[in-house]
């Protein structure tokens, strides 16, 4: 069994009191920090990039979680690694041929493995070359059999929202595929964003999940602590810790 990691999301922190916030959660028992990256096209939203990256770096010993929503991952992996990510987690979506991935009005689909070659094995190579963890993240709307590559990857991760927008709510639909995914890959981190909370958590930590990522239910709680701890005991609870 996996060990269950609660990952904070920076998104929902307060970035003109970015340290403050980072350690707040840091001293309240996370274990890695969730870093959102958007480029305004993958997903209607932009966050952060590289040079921010190598900031928190500096303030923070936890690991460096950081989830490329982006449009092309084989130009932004080997920058933000080397900007002092721990792990690096693309898009299945944003490395498919033309005409395997539907952009939908809730985001990008991608309906059958048909990835571009080159573009995929650039991402691989920009992060092992590196040293670093490498995830690869999936839709709502993707199913769990189009990722045919998982004897490749340290991390999955089954976004349990639409990507783009922090305090969104959970979607229970993706419950089942959580369940798929770690059939399918019962050595690596499957790892959860959005909408998770104490209620959601035990349902995502029962299908299989063990990386929690929470925003709004860490950042935004009056106490990051006592919320941290109890995220990872309805986790253990449904792992039957």
């Amino acid at each position: 069994m996996k060990p269950i990691r609660i990952a904070p999301s920076l998104l929902a922190s307060d970035f003109s009191r970015l340290r403050d916030e980072i350690q707040r959660v840091e001293a309240g028992g996370a274990d890695w920090l969730h870093v959102d990256v958007m480029d305004g096209h993958f997903v209607p939203n932009l966050t952060v990039g590289p040079v921010v990256v190598e900031w928190i770096r500096r303030v923070t010993r936890l690991p460096l979680d950081v989830h490329l929503m982006v449009t092309g991952p084989e130009q932004f992996a080997p920058v933000f690694a080397d900007a002092g990510a721990d792990s690096i987690t693309f898009q299945a979506e944003a490395v498919a041929r033309e005409g395997a991935a539907e952009r939908t009005p809730q985001g990008f689909v991608l309906r059958r493995a048909d990835y571009d070659s080159r573009r995929l094995e650039a991402v691989v190579e920009a992060v092992r070359s590196r040293g670093k963890g490498l995830g690869v993240a999936i839709n709502p709307g993707t199913p769990a059999g189009v990722l045919d590559f998982l004897d490749r990857v340290d991390l999955i991760l089954a976004m349990t929202v639409w990507p783009g927008f922090g305090g969104q709510k959970f979607i229970e639909s993706v419950v089942p595929k959580i369940g798929e995914l770690r059939r399918r890959a019962p050595g690596v981190d499957l790892e959860v964003d959005g909408g998770l909370n104490e209620q959601t958590i035990r349902r995502a930590a029962g299908a299989g999940a063990n990386v929690i990522v929470a925003g709004t239910g860490t950042f935004r709680a009056p106490d990051a602590a006592a919320a941290i701890a109890a995220l990872r005991r309805g986790a253990e609870e449904a792992h039957g810790l």
